[in-house]
């Protein structure tokens, strides 16, 4: 089955769409874009209600502003540019002492990024950012990431006034709180609104990569000149940690590199660190770097006092057709507190004194905590409306494309519906034991091209290493702006971390696509901290880990995986496959496109097996842990040989020898951990019944976690150093992976 033939036979018919609503230039221009148009812009169409508004802000600007409107006496001697500006500066203020409140009452939190990027924030939930907090999930929605996670609390507050449910007051008012929506640093599966969970520094910058690629790729898949479907934008907030962190440089080559114009990098340039101030450690010129690196730089200078200086970089950024760009906003961090611009400002709560003199600073002195002023959800609700506006107008479009174009639009609802289509398992290949044997990862490679034909979701590359790991789709083109941006092959170059974070971004796009990612498992190392964010925001990502033990020889221990797999294994969620053979491999696959909401990691052989050692099944990897032969008829086995990957034909070839001896013995596949460990206890017993003490665990890679598995009385037959340089056959020798060593410890255990 092909994606094509779905195409021609739909297995589902093609339904309208409805809206519902649910619970370093400095270019210049003239005009705004169409989010982008100030308050004037409504008092053409809607004069009586523009001056309502005016009418009913005038007293509370009188009061934060006397000076500047001591003499006016209603909103018609005040020009609308003039009442826009004062109105964003005590939204502002009142973003600021919704922190402030929030840190207090908790008595935790990091105010500091918070404070100082408050104008920045406002303007882009405010101005700039398409958005319907009523449907957050709306598909051409802009992204918007904290890749500085630490300043949650800014997201938080925009979001709350914004109108997103996600967020009340008494989640503010429950900040850092166990089971609140209001966590330390942002989680996607805690609260509507945030994309991607974000905390580690420099992996937001990753992510924003990964959701910018998304769009560049499926719009060119799919929008035509009459139906534009996807056209959004991508936001990211960076700090001067993430600038550190080396993911960040990673992923900004690429995107550059990739022409992701659509993409805008904000640069929260405050000076400090949690240590102190940036000279301690970090003395570069960054714009220069990223100038360098192939985006449009721009600099705000004094945002603090002049927003509209924000407003005129993101104009530029609109105009640049080539290039991402990179904003880099001078802050004060702390803005508004006795630890303004110091590293003090960073965590922790402000004294009595402090608070007082913020509140007097803002003439905020008489509001109660967490109070919000009217005019600033007024203010909110006009971007809130215009969002709606705009997704009506996109489910138009839809159904006028479905209507124009349905071969098309078939495809492109495979994947807003999740990437998956009836049947697609089938397209996985089967193996009989007479093929031709090939390494685990040769079968992977025909398992990837035959789902890439059937599930148009399919997406992502290798990390400089495709010939080696065979991770390519070869049906289909690389994805390359101008050239061919609808490929579906990434070349990530020799950049395994921002690979994992970019493929984070493609998985949380919400778009269908599923990505992988591909690289030897030793340099998993390289990635960890993304994998693990994988498992903690739920993104479906599929790791292809080859070259998987010290079985790869000759390149020595620098390549040779061997406390890997234990790492790994103990990352909650994260499903880790080692495949046995050609089915095994296709059962992996199967489990790891199946269960889209937690990141798999298969690790293939570069050493050949067979296509299809008896015993072994597709269906058998669902449980983790299967019966791969036993002779022992209606009695329990006197001794179990349980492996992985390539060492399992090891346990059955000692397993054979054995028998000839007339010993009862069984021989498991334990093919992936956690999905064994998510059976229920029946099953699990009846794989490995607790009476059959005698048991012989074969994985060449560290004995780490598998006593749980073969008990006090078992054997584990592991690799407790490094490996060594040499030729495969001969490194196996050394380390005691051969059938006849197997054999020697099983006949020592019954002999015991």
């Amino acid at each position: 089955m092909t994606l094509s033939s779905l195409l021609l036979h739909p297995s589902f018919p093609l339904l309208s769409f409805e809206f519902t609503t649910q619970s370093n230039n400095n270019n210049k221009i003239n005009t705004l874009p169409t989010r982008f148009k100030p308050y004037s812009c409504l008092k053409s169409n809607h004069s009586s209600i523009a001056k309502s508004h005016k009418l009913s802000c005038l007293e509370e600007l009188k009061q934060a502003f006397p000076s500047k409107l001591s003499n006016q006496n209603n909103d018609t001697e005040l020009d609308d540019e003039s009442f826009q500006e004062l109105v964003d500066k005590r939204c502002v203020d009142n973003v600021r002492m919704l922190i402030v409140d929030s840190v207090q009452h908790a008595k935790a939190g990091h105010p500091g990024m918070a404070l100082g990027m408050a104008e920045v924030g406002y303007v882009l939930y405010r101005h700039v950012m398409r958005y319907n907090p009523r449907n957050p999930k709306w598909f051409n929605r802009d992204r918007f990431v904290l890749s500085a996670g630490h300043g949650c609390l800014l997201q938080y507050v925009c979001l709350h006034i914004a109108g997103f449910q996600s967020v009340q007051l008494q989640d503010l008012q429950r900040l850092c709180k166990l089971g609140s929506r209001t966590p330390g640093h942002p989680e996607n599966v805690v609260t509507d609104g945030i994309e991607v969970t974000t905390g580690p520094l420099g992996q937001g910058v990753a992510n924003a990569v990964g959701l910018a690629l998304a769009e560049a790729h499926l719009a060119a898949r799919f929008n035509k000149p009459d139906a534009i479907l996807v056209d959004h934008r991508t936001y990211c907030i960076m700090g001067d940690g993430c600038a550190m962190e080396g993911i960040s440089h990673e992923a900004a080559s690429l995107a550059a590199h990739w022409k992701l114009n659509k993409l805008t990098l904000i640069y929260d340039d405050n000076h400090n660190t949690i240590d102190g101030p940036t000279t301690l450690a970090f003395s570069e010129d960054i714009s220069t770097r990223f100038k360098a690196l192939g985006w449009n730089t721009i600099t705000v200078e004094n945002i603090h006092s002049n927003m509209n200086s924000f407003k005129d970089a993101l104009r530029s950024a609109f105009s640049e057709n080539e290039k991402p760009t990179f904003i880099r906003v001078k802050t004060l961090i702390g803005k508004l507190s006795g630890k303004e611009g110091t590293s003090k400002a960073h965590h922790g709560t402000f004294d009595e004194d402090d608070m007082k003199k913020m509140r007097q600073k803002v003439n905020w002195s008489d509001r109660v905590p967490f109070h919000v002023l009217p005019m600033v959800y007024r203010e909110m609700q006009i971007q809130t409306d215009h969002g709606e506006r705009l997704e009506e107008e996109w489910y138009s479009k839809l159904n006028y494309y479905q209507s124009k174009y349905p071969e098309e639009s078939v495809e492109f609802k495979i994947l807003l519906n999740g990437g998956l289509v009836p049947g697609w398992e089938s397209s996985l290949p089967k193996w009989s034991a007479s093929e031709p044997v090939d390494a685990t990862r040769g079968y992977s490679e025909k398992c990837l091209n035959q789902l890439a034909k059937v599930l148009p979701g399919v997406i992502g590359g290798s990390a400089d290493l495709a010939t080696s790991n065979k991770a390519y789709l070869h049906d289909f083109k690389d994805f390359s702006q101008p050239n061919s941006p609808w490929g579906r092959n990434i070349r990530y170059g020799v950049r395994e971390h921002s690979m994992a974070g970019i493929s984070n971004g493609l998985a949380l796009h919400g778009s269908g696509l599923i990505p992988f990612a591909a690289t030897f498992l030793i340099f998993s190392d390289y990635m960890k901290n993304s994998i693990r964010l994988s498992a903690l925001s739920k993104a479906g990502v599929i790791y292809i880990m080859t070259h998987d033990s010290i079985g790869l020889g000759e390149d020595g221990p620098t390549h040779q995986p061997v406390e890997q797999l234990a790492g790994l294994r103990a990352v909650p969620r994260l499903l880790v496959f080692r495949p046995a053979d050609g089915n095994e491999t296709a059962g992996a696959y199967k489990m790891a496109v199946a269960n889209r909401d937690v990141p798999s990691l298969i690790a293939l052989s570069r050493q050949k097996v067979a296509a299809h050692l008896e015993g072994t099944s597709a269906s058998g990897v669902e449980r983790g842990g299967y019966i791969v032969s036993d002779n022992s008829g209606n009695d329990l086995p006197e001794i179990m040989l349980i492996g992985t990957g390539s060492e399992l034909c090891l346990c059955e070839g000692s397993a054979k020898m054995l028998r000839k001896e007339g010993r009862r013995v069984r021989v498991v596949s334990l093919v992936c951990w956690r999905l064994f460990d998510q059976q229920p206890k029946e099953y699990k017993e009846y794989v490995l019944p607790p009476r059959v003490s005698k048991r012989v665990s074969v994985e060449a890679g560290s004995p780490m976690g598998w006593r749980k598995y073969v008990g006090g009385q078992g054997w584990v037959i592991g690799v407790e150093d490094f490996g060594a340089s040499g030729a495969y056959l001969d490194t196996f020798k050394k380390f005691g992976f051969t059938e006849e060593n197997v054999t020697r410890v099983t006949k020592s255990l019954l002999c015991d």
